[in-house]
């Protein structure tokens, strides 16, 4: 591990600060230096690991894993669309598309990259460019006008 070596403000004393070492991630410092002599994080993201597909689970627990990954996303916007997509499809879906649906759910490290595809604000990449995504899109765009307000019960 290796060490840094910082003056902080107002004092003649070097403050070591150790850098962070993880096995997933490169090792950055802590805090850096900026111009104006305030201490910062150089960056303020989390560090996020890369997905890695699950391997050994059956249909049924592949299933049940992405219903609740689907409802279970950090924002509403993708919360509402992804939990009723998988109410209404999860159980359609054979185990083809539910490895492309896996991966268009878990791969991308932003959901806001996700909601920006399905609702056509960006292109989506050729790598989720698939029967699932038209699938989801034709979902977004909700036709039917159905009032979606609240993720759908579990369990009917």
């Amino acid at each position: 591990m290796a060490n840094v070596f910082f003056r902080v403000l107002n004092s003649s004393n070097p403050v070591k600060f150790s850098l962070v070492k993880h096995q997933l991630y490169k090792a950055v410092p802590i805090v850096t230096r900026l111009s104006s002599g305030i201490y910062t994080p150089d960056d303020t993201e989390p560090p996020i690991p890369v997905y890695q597909e699950k391997s050994g689970e059956t249909t049924e627990l592949k299933r049940a894993r992405l219903l609740y990954q689907s409802r279970k996303r950090g924002m509403t916007e993708n919360g509402l669309l992804l939990s009723s997509f998988a109410s209404k499809y999860l159980d359609k879906l054979d185990e083809d598309q539910l490895i492309m649906y896996d991966r268009l759910i878990n791969k991308p490290t932003n959901d806001w990259e996700i909601y920006y595809w399905v609702t056509g604000a960006k292109p989506t990449p050729d790598e989720y460019n698939h029967h699932v995504m038209d699938m989801l899109k034709e979902h977004t765009q909700n036709k039917d006008k159905d009032l979606r307000l609240h993720q759908p019960a579990l369990y009917t």
